[in-house]
């Protein structure tokens, strides 16, 4: 979401985009998530060329800035899918996009429309699976009836987990991956920004120090974890602007958090409250 071009301008190596995602790709990180809103699908080309067969590339369609450049609305009527796909596989200069997501649910247009108009992009073979974003599980299972979805984005960390109560059940039920995005709560759990509470920041710091490794990465090997807790599919999305962040962040693949440990993050982060 935040990867951007420096236009020109000098820029430190370790955050050079190709750099970025060429890291990720090196460190066996394969998939590449952004959407038309973020404005970036053009330099996302730029970093995957000649390395577009390593890559599950990700977009989403649907919420455009209005005129104010501060609001924003949802377009997800039939028309607008098959017109954003079109400019995205542009921008991203290629033939397939391999998750193709509806952004945001539309209060207008029912979701049943925009799947179907979705569905009829696979047969086209502009896009591989449908993906569905910001979403109740109610839109899933009535977007699901119509055709197969892949994959449902959502919020998910130690400082924010709504979609334990309805969403992941759901999904869990339907065959459907959890894609958890924001699995570092906006910064707040790696240390970037103003820690979710005193309980949940030390337990964080605590843990982290007997692993030798960051709150951050502990915080991301928590949202591994809950694919084993749930027995379901979920791959964790943590935005990356580095080279630095990349290499930390695949690293907190590889960190087991013991069952104490879960249990001592679980009880902290109630203390944190809903956010």
């Amino acid at each position: 979401m935040r990867l951007r071009d420096a236009g020109g301008e000098a820029v430190d190596a370790d955050r050079d985009p190709v750099a970025v995602v060429h890291a990720a790709l090196d460190a066996g990180i394969t998939l590449l998530d952004t959407a038309e809103l973020y404005g970036n699908e053009e330099l996302v080309a730029r970093t995957i060329s000649g390395r577009r067969d390593e890559i599950t590339l990700c977009t989403k369609f649907g919420v455009v800035w209005g005129g104010a450049g501060d609001d924003w609305s949802v377009r997800a009527d039939a028309a607008s899918v098959v017109a954003s796909c079109e400019a995205s596989l542009r921008r991203l200069d290629v033939e397939t996009i391999d998750l193709y997501y509806l952004h945001h649910r539309s209060e207008e247009t029912p979701i049943e429309e925009t799947v179907t108009a979705m569905a009829g992009l696979v047969g086209s073979g502009k896009i591989r699976a449908i993906g569905l974003s910001n979403v109740t599980a109610e839109d899933v299972r009535r977007a699901h009836a119509v055709h197969p979805v892949l994959a449902v984005q959502e919020q998910w960390s130690l400082a924010s987990r709504d979609v334990e109560s309805a969403m992941v059940p759901a999904l869990t039920e339907l065959g459907v991956t959890l894609v958890a995005h924001s699995p570092l709560g906006h910064g707040v759990l790696g240390g970037t920004s103003e820690s979710p509470s005193p309980d949940l920041a030390r337990a964080l710091a605590g843990i982290a120090s007997a692993n030798g490794v960051s709150a951050g990465q502990v915080a991301l090997a928590w949202v591994h974890a809950q694919a084993e807790r749930w027995q379901h599919p979920v791959v964790p999305l943590p935005g990356s602007t580095s080279v630095r962040h990349v290499h930390a962040n695949a690293l907190a693949a590889t960190l087991r958090l013991g069952d104490e440990e879960l249990a001592a993050l679980d009880e902290a982060a109630l203390t944190a409250g809903p956010r």
